[in-house]
């Protein structure tokens, strides 16, 4: 208590409050431009905070951090664009809402989701990080392998209803997480005698190439004079979120926040993955599951609020355990040392008041958060107005800089124009884009922990069932699949009954 209420003078001071929305500011622009994500942010204002006292500067990076991962929704619901990896689940009703003309309520619930995550996951640091680090331990391969097996059971519920399609999706994006270096065994693969893919495809260049740079060519056939629809500046802000959605969203907000606070504590996961995972949680759970997909708010809610829960989760490892989270964590952690203050178990009480202060601090970030993305919605929102023949070419732009600056090569431009190419063609044969996307994702974590666990198990694959864990997930993933496969079927022979009446 007596650390609680040090943390709290410290915080007090009027130079904290400045940062927090400066960090905001920088954070939401940043994640809101595809290929910049909040992980260069942090890296690009670190030289900023040198002279800075610790608590200020801290504050300001992760006020750029939280800032980063709700502006990704952004460009995610206008333009079908994740800003960064952890926004890519809101796509799937984000981007319908807003073909809908529902745009506005649709960052309005966006921030509102990212609020109410951000608030509890900045809770369950203050008052759990503890406990929750201590559960986090007892993750070993076989359970980080069950993990991401929990994760790709997603894909049953993505899949458009050809869950055949679906597994192809999910097994082109496991091939593309295949190429480059082995990082088990060192050896090359699938590099095609180009030397420049050993390092392998970027996660966020393949995000680009896989929705920006396809979706300006499923747009290629343009028509500037039948297809450009003029929207009443009044008509955008007009259609606001209800009551009963709010009454409708606080159970998909309150599942997404859980599964975004447990996601974000087990270390090398991340806001991406707890949005995938929740968001078909609450589809299954629905009493409506075809809605979604289709600008279901729930599912925007789901999304937002477990990708946001996640970023004070990932805190929680790093603070208690020196164990970084996540990559934006991982440079959060040089921060903490550039300051003089080494994350780990002896943190807590040599510097106790300054923690507390951050912590805190976390909790005014979400509500500084808030008011600022309140403000700007309605300009967001102003964004579905441009012509299209006048946003395609911004949009390339922006992908085209944010893939080059991410690793700084040329070549990155030419795989996000291959990737997109790809996956042009594939939506015209009507694949899902997101099976491929959580084959990039959780193909490296699934490939390196089972290899590791069939090694330390001497080659016998019980060690998936025998420890509880990691059975747990596997069992969970397998209901999950069985029950979508049962609700699958209902609703075919439902419409077939319908079509024969």
């Amino acid at each position: 208590m007596q650390q609680f209420l040090g943390g709290l003078a410290v915080l007090a001071q009027w130079q904290n409050f400045a940062v927090i929305p400066l960090g905001l500011a920088i954070g939401i622009i940043v994640g809101a431009i595809p290929g910049l994500t909040s992980d260069l942010g942090l890296i690009l204002c670190i030289p900023l905070t040198y002279g800075m006292d610790p608590t200020m500067a801290i504050l300001m990076l992760l006020a750029i951090y939280c800032g980063g991962t709700y502006g990704g929704s952004i460009t995610a619901i206008l333009i079908n664009t994740p800003g960064t990896s952890a926004n890519a689940a809101t796509l799937f009703d984000g981007y319908p809402m807003t073909q809908r003309g529902k745009a506005f309520k649709a960052l309005q619930m966006a921030l509102f989701a990212s609020t109410i995550g951000g608030l509890i996951s900045a809770t369950a640091l203050l008052f759990l990080a503890p406990p929750i680090a201590r559960i986090t331990l007892l993750f070993g391969p076989a359970e980080y392998f069950a993990l991401a097996v929990f994760g790709l059971s997603v894909i049953a519920g993505v899949s458009n209803n050809s869950i055949f399609k679906g597994l192809i999706g999910a097994c082109i994006g496991l091939f593309i997480a295949c190429i480059g270096q082995d990082n088990i065994s060192g050896a090359s693969r699938f590099i095609f005698g180009q030397k420049r893919l050993m390092a392998g495809v970027d996660l966020i260049i393949a995000l680009i190439g896989l929705f920006a740079i396809s979706e300006i060519m499923m747009k290629s056939q343009y028509n500037t004079k039948t297809d450009h629809k003029t929207i009443a500046a009044s008509a955008i802000t007009k259609d606001k979120i209800t009551r009963d959605e709010y009454r409708r969203c606080w159970k998909p907000i309150g599942i997404g926040s859980l599964i975004g606070v447990i996601i974000g504590a087990t270390p090398g996961t991340g806001g991406g993955l707890a949005a995938f995972i929740a968001y078909n949680q609450v589809k299954q759970m629905s009493k409506h599951p075809e809605t979604f997909g289709k600008g279901e708010i729930e599912g925007v809610a789901a999304s937002e609020s477990a990708n946001n829960g996640a970023c004070g989760a990932t805190m929680i490892p790093m603070l208690t355990l020196g164990v970084p989270g996540d990559g934006s964590t991982a440079i959060l952690m040089g921060a903490f040392m550039l300051h003089g203050m080494v994350p780990g178990p002896s943190l807590f009480s040599d510097q106790g008041n300054i923690l507390y202060a951050i912590m805190l601090g976390l909790i005014v970030v979400n509500v500084f958060m808030y008011i600022l993305g309140n403000g700007f919605t309605r300009f967001y929102a102003h964004i579905t107005r441009i012509p299209y023949e006048v946003l395609a070419p911004i949009v390339l732009t922006f992908c085209i800089a944010g893939s080059y600056s991410t690793n700084n090569r040329v070549y990155d431009i030419y795989i996000i124009l291959l990737v997109g190419i790809v996956a042009y063609f594939l939506r015209r044969q009507d694949f899902q884009l997101v099976p491929i996307l959580l084959g990039i994702v959780l193909g490296p974590l699934a490939e390196k922990n089972f290899r590791r666990a069939m090694v330390i198990s001497q080659g016998s694959p019980s060690i998936f069932f025998t420890r509880p864990i990691s059975c747990a997930f596997i069992v969970i993933a397998f209901v999950s699949v069985v029950i979508f496969g049962i609700r699958n079927a209902r609703s075919r022979k439902r419409a077939e009954a319908n079509s024969k009446a």
